[in-house]
């Protein structure tokens, strides 16, 4: 199989960015005096960013500067005068008098950026690379490259800025490239899941507001996690851009923990829900994508690594396709100079001649997280996690659709057609569809496939894209934790819940680089409810919100017990956590959780990125041990844990 794996071609390519302390000299601890100097300083330098509403790209500095001495004890002498620096690009951008075009905003060459995330209100950084040639009145493809794994620390900022901050001012020899190149930090380790999902394409949307870019040239490549990612999301949502380039990416959670490397966990049989979760994250099962997205994957003949692509060229074989997977010779997990030319000039030639609007499309999904595909989108499945199909190709102004599989409600989008269709026809049947030039939805009904009207599609409520779940799903976008205030009905439930929201406030700031957004129950608006995903920690006793969805939650909680999926708990020792459409947002499509945060916990984020996968599901019943002790790190005991079918219901 490698011998045919040589045979094939791919690309991308970008250098892990390593998070080392040691720069030649060992770190040592700052002198008290030094580090209350850095301290005052990030003080007063965040109190004018906060004082004067200053913007994102004067504010990561400062974000660089607070998380570095929040976390890191000790520092090596080049690492001080990161801090040094961090002080000094900081001051220099918040004493610029307002302008409505900042000096870096017509730099060509590196710049160090930032923007506002919506999930949290944080500042998160990004770098970007002007090549010299580019043309603010011309559209400008984008090259969207994405780093390798570092092990979060508090200088992953500051040295991820580093790369890129060469100063405001002009610079007299920018590089010579036909492209923009954007670097997402990506919240630093999480292999581009979850929120550092989220943060590619939010920094995607910014740079697309700051320059010209032709949002039909957008490519995404990488190397190693980088890779990894660009397989995740380019597979995902392979109409966001006209090339991929992977270089020496993992493709599945359980092969990819079997490499012999001392620091790996191996992923051994999982309880029937944590397997079914596999399906949203593992990218070889949408290795039919490649069909609409080419890849140019790249891999070292001797990367320890090697097997990911096989696995990912079986996948491709499997579905008809031929992977291209270029091999460097005798090396190992490097980028090969050589190789990477080849990968970006087939790059290239593709990011010309991809067809912005395709005639034909085959979309694979596991999940509605991920539904759209150009002209096609799944709106309904039969069942989440397992593979859901749409094929369909225009002849002469007729969609021919294969019949879908999995899959109880889809749109067409005419206005996305290559040309005016005419008429859509689905599987064997010889009837045709109407298709105006505009988006229609069509459902099963009855085992018959009919169009379906506006007053029906308003009143859906069962799964849908964007409120799919699982319970991790609920912080990738906006999102608020409400802390109870009211009498507990049960002393020791309400102290695990109050735990758990602790601890997911540290997890979030150390690993996901914000801020947790937190409110008293009785401090949240009609704004927040109908904007943002509640995350209720409490009982329907302490927290009034708890309290008000309750009646639309498929669970029954009193004082006594809860009654969850046909079996009973007592309330005195044991929790629910779930995730469910918001029954207090009215229109506004947003989850309600209850008593969680991630389901994966700080062991699993400070090990390897592919341990990120949903532990619990859309629900769980979790025990509280009896013997918890305040200085011990907070546990449960998950005594069930699984999926709600697709109208949010316990499945029969």
């Amino acid at each position: 199989m490698r011998r045919a794996i040589r045979d094939c071609v791919v690309v991308i390519v970008m250098l892990g960015v390593t998070q080392t302390t040691g720069w030649g000299q060992s770190p040592q601890p700052l002198s008290e005096a030094q580090r209350k100097s850095f301290e005052t300083a990030a003080s007063e330098l965040q109190a004018e960013v906060d004082r004067n509403h200053l913007a994102p790209d004067q504010a990561i500095f400062v974000k660089g500067l607070t998380w570095a001495l929040k976390y890191d004890r000790e520092f090596a002498p080049a690492d001080a005068v990161l801090l040094e620096k961090a002080i000094r690009r900081a001051r220099e951008r918040q004493g610029l008098k307002p302008l409505a075009v900042p000096p870096w905003h017509n730099r060509r060459g590196k710049i160090a950026l930032g923007y506002r995330s919506e999930i949290d209100n944080s500042v998160q950084p990004y770098g970007l690379i002007v090549p010299k040639s580019f043309d603010p009145k011309m559209p400008s493809r984008l090259d969207v490259v994405l780093h390798g794994s570092t092990r979060p620390v508090g200088l992953s900022e500051l040295k991820f800025i580093a790369r890129f901050d060469e100063g405001d001012g002009q610079n007299p020899s920018p590089p010579d490239q036909p492209f923009i190149e954007l670097h997402p930090l990506g919240r630093v380790e999480n292999c581009y899941r979850w929120a550092g999902e989220t943060d590619v394409f939010e920094a995607i949307e910014d740079v697309c507001q700051r320059y010209n870019i032709d949002r039909s040239r957008i490519v995404l490549r990488g190397m190693s996690m980088g890779a990894s990612g660009t397989w995740h999301l380019g597979l995902k949502h392979p109409d966001r851009f006209a090339a991929l380039g992977p270089y020496c990416g993992y493709v599945d959670t359980h092969k990819f923990s079997e490499t012999p490397l001392p620091n790996f966990v191996k992923v051994g049989a999982l309880p029937e829900h944590q397997e079914l979760g596999l399906h949203m994250l593992d990218s070889v099962d949408y290795a039919a994508n490649a069909g609409v997205v080419p890849a140019i994957a790249c891999m070292g003949e001797k990367d320890i690594f090697f097997q990911a692509h096989v696995i990912m060229g079986e996948a491709m074989q499997r579905e008809g396709l031929t992977m291209t997977n270029l091999i460097s010779p005798g090396t190992g997990h490097v980028i090969d100079p050589v190789t990477h030319a080849e990968q970006m000039r087939r790059i290239a030639e593709h990011v010309v001649a991809t067809p912005r609007r395709p005639r034909e499309l085959r979309f694979v999904t596991w999940t509605l997280k991920y539904n759209r595909c150009h002209w096609l989108e799944v709106l309904g499945l039969d069942r989440h996690y397992a593979r859901a199909e749409l094929s369909a190709k225009l002849v002469d102004g007729v969609v021919n659709l294969d019949e879908p599989r999995n899959i109880t409600r889809f749109a067409i989008n005419g206005a996305g057609l290559p040309e005016v269709p005419r008429s859509l026809r689905i599987g064997a049947s010889t009837s045709e569809f109407l298709l105006p030039d505009r988006r229609v939805v069509f459902a099963r009904i009855d085992g018959t496939w009919r169009v379906e009207d506006e007053h029906t599609h308003a009143l859906r409520t069962g799964k849908r894209s964007s409120l799919q779940g699982p319970i991790d799903d609920a912080f990738t976008r906006p999102f608020l934790c409400v802390r109870s205030t009211g009498q507990p009905w049960n002393a020791a439930a309400q102290k695990y819940a109050e735990a758990s929201l602790v601890r997911f406030q540290s997890e979030w700031h150390h690993y996901f680089r914000g801020e947790l957004p937190i409110k008293d129950d009785d401090k949240v608006t009609l704004i927040d409810i109908q904007t943002r995903h509640l995350i209720l920690f409490g009982d329907p006793g302490s927290n009034k919100w708890i309290a008000q969805a309750l009646p639309h939650l498929p669970l029954n909680w009193t004082k006594e017990s809860i009654q969850l999926g046909g079996q009973s708990y007592s309330a005195a020792d044991h929790v629910p956590a779930l995730i469910a459409p918001n029954p207090l947002s009215g229109a506004a499509e947003t989850y309600v959780v209850l008593n969680s945060g991630h389901t994966f916990r700080g062991a699993e984020l400070a090990k390897v990125n592919y341990l990120l996968f949903p532990r619990w599901g859309d629900w769980a019943v979790l025990q509280i041990p009896s013997d918890q002790k305040s200085d011990e790190p907070l546990t449960e005991n998950v005594i069930r844990a699984g999926y709600f079918d697709e109208q949010w219901q316990f499945r029969k």
